[in-house]
């Protein structure tokens, strides 16, 4: 008997990292799942293998996102379960911000997350029974130099997780996880490309490790399971003990700046 069993859910930014793992976790503990992804083919791979449903779909786009959360619950017979995960980063001095770019790194995080609950809460009220969870992060708990959209953003997604708890409870439990260093698409390139980037990530990780899409998928599930049945307007850090030692990528936008050129470029 799973965790999930009878229960069906979607997932945004789920062809990858934390939400295609999440998405594994949901049908492993005899759930189904949706897989929402601004890359298509990412979704439809996911969906494959969980023999899912799959969507194409920009979280800043209500219009898009809604049709396919609707569709999703058509097919599905209803929803229970719902993962506001999609999101995206990028660094540099808040003057130095092109407004373009500020905006997109904040509907992109927020208000995509904004959507999420907008689209699902209908579906999960009708439900009489829902759970939702939303990525927050690290940097929205202790934010570094160099991601102010980002920092700012996830700040927001823990407030409004907040603020949807009080407002649905007792049908909706809803909570966000505030995941640390994690190997995902998003943090591969600053950890590999970047000299000595990856050992000076460990030696702020009391765990001794860099995390992996499936520590937060864990957490996750727990707080979309019963077992977490009395855990509501919380936010989960899940970073090792990372922010014991401060704000997570303290110093990194000066090691940016100080790059060595890999061999050859």
């Amino acid at each position: 008997m799973g965790l999930l069993d009878g229960h069906r859910g979607i997932v945004t930014g789920g062809g990858s990292g934390m939400g295609a793992a999440t998405c594994r976790r949901i049908v492993e503990e005899g759930g189904r799942v949706a897989v929402i992804d601004l890359d298509g083919d990412r979704a439809e791979k996911v969906a494959r293998e969980v023999d899912g449903l799959a969507y194409q779909a920009d979280v800043r786009d209500f219009a898009a996102l809604q049709a396919a959360i609707d569709d999703a619950a058509t097919k599905l017979g209803g929803l229970s379960l719902a993962y506001n995960n999609a999101g995206v980063g990028n660094m540099m001095h808040i003057h130095e911000w092109p407004l373009e770019e500020w905006q997109r790194i904040v509907d992109v995080n927020l208000t995509g997350v904004f959507h999420g609950f907008k689209a699902t809460v209908p579906h999960l009220l009708a439900n009489g029974d829902g759970r939702v969870v939303s990525t927050a992060s690290i940097s929205g708990n202790r934010p570094s130099a160099g991601e102010a959209p980002y920092s700012a953003a996830k700040a927001a997604v823990i407030a409004i997780t907040q603020n949807a708890a009080l407002e649905y409870a007792p049908t909706i439990r809803c909570n966000s996880v505030s995941p640390g260093m994690i190997r995902t698409a998003m943090t591969t390139t600053l950890l590999d490309d970047f000299p000595g980037m990856q050992d000076y990530m460990l030696e702020r990780i009391p765990a001794a490790r860099i995390g992996m899409p499936e520590d937060i998928a864990d957490v996750v599930i727990f707080l979309m399971s019963d077992m977490s049945r009395f855990v509501n307007g919380q936010n989960i850090v899940v970073d090792g003990g990372m922010i014991l030692h401060g704000a997570g990528i303290d110093g990194v936008m000066d090691r940016l700046h100080t790059r060595v050129p890999p061999a050859g470029s």
